[in-house]
């Protein structure tokens, strides 16, 4: 049998003092060595396990950023594909203006007579359909300004070709008419109960100072008279001299 052999450690203490003598085994110095491998790569594993749990974590808030980012992305893009699609559709409202379809043919409409004492007979809920409710135009055109969208604005434009009817919103008198330098060649109507409308813009006026018109009876051609950019008729609707957004009472076919 092989004689085990061992480590002496001695132990000499200052001023004297008796010293002292251990005695390990190799054996046990082997298994402590062992323990203390085992025990290092252990920490080895931990240090390492935490270095590789920290870096996916910075990767997770990486990956979260670049979701949020691409989430606002699409929601841009949501944005402008709807803003494309609201102009695409605007777009094909004004190409139409200048087409023909069977839905711009005139419809109930009254043109002015050749001769002031022979008047086709009128409907009696046409002539006493005084307060405006009818669109101003034979044609459907486009609404490009609302009433007060650029200060003061007290009506709203619609875009339409020149030379489109311009028709009564209601029944009513003629009480002005002339050229200004705002609204260019224009037509006042008082449908009474305190309530007048506008028409600007015209190229043509087809009624009288005090002439009495009904209900779609056309009294103009739409233009680009006065202060204006393209053709387009600027309606507006008052009462009792305040400004009524037109929208309200008329609508838009």
């Amino acid at each position: 049998m092989k004689e085990a052999r061992y480590l002496t450690i001695m132990m000499v203490p200052d001023r004297g003092q008796e010293s002292r003598n251990f005695r390990i085994s190799y054996a046990l110095l082997r298994a402590l060595a062992g323990v203390a491998a085992l025990v290092a790569l252990a920490l080895t594993l931990v240090a390492g396990s935490w270095w590789y749990l920290a870096a996916r974590a910075s990767r997770v808030a990486q990956l979260e950023a670049q979701v949020r980012s691409l989430e606002a992305d699409r929601a841009r893009i949501d944005d402008l594909a709807q803003q494309l699609e609201t102009i695409e559709r605007q777009y094909g409202r004004i190409r139409g203006l200048f087409g023909t379809s069977a839905a711009s043919a005139p419809s109930d409409v009254w043109l002015p007579p050749t001769n002031e004492g022979r008047r086709a007979p009128t409907p009696r809920n046409t002539a006493s359909a005084s307060i405006p409710s009818s669109w101003p135009l034979t044609e459907q055109g486009f609404v490009t300004q609302g009433l007060f969208d650029a200060g003061d604005h007290p009506g709203v434009d619609i875009a339409v070709p020149t030379d489109s009817y311009v028709r009564a919103s209601g029944a009513g008198t003629v009480v002005d008419l002339g050229e200004d330098p705002v609204y260019g060649l224009f037509v006042a109507l008082d449908h009474g109960e305190g309530y007048t409308s506008l028409y600007g813009h015209t190229s043509l006026i087809l009624v009288r100072r005090g002439q009495r018109v009904r209900r779609n009876e056309v009294i103009a051609l739409s233009g680009s008279t006065g202060r204006s950019t393209a053709p387009h008729l600027h309606f507006e609707i008052l009462l009792n001299g305040e400004a009524v957004d037109p929208l309200t009472l008329v609508h838009q076919p």
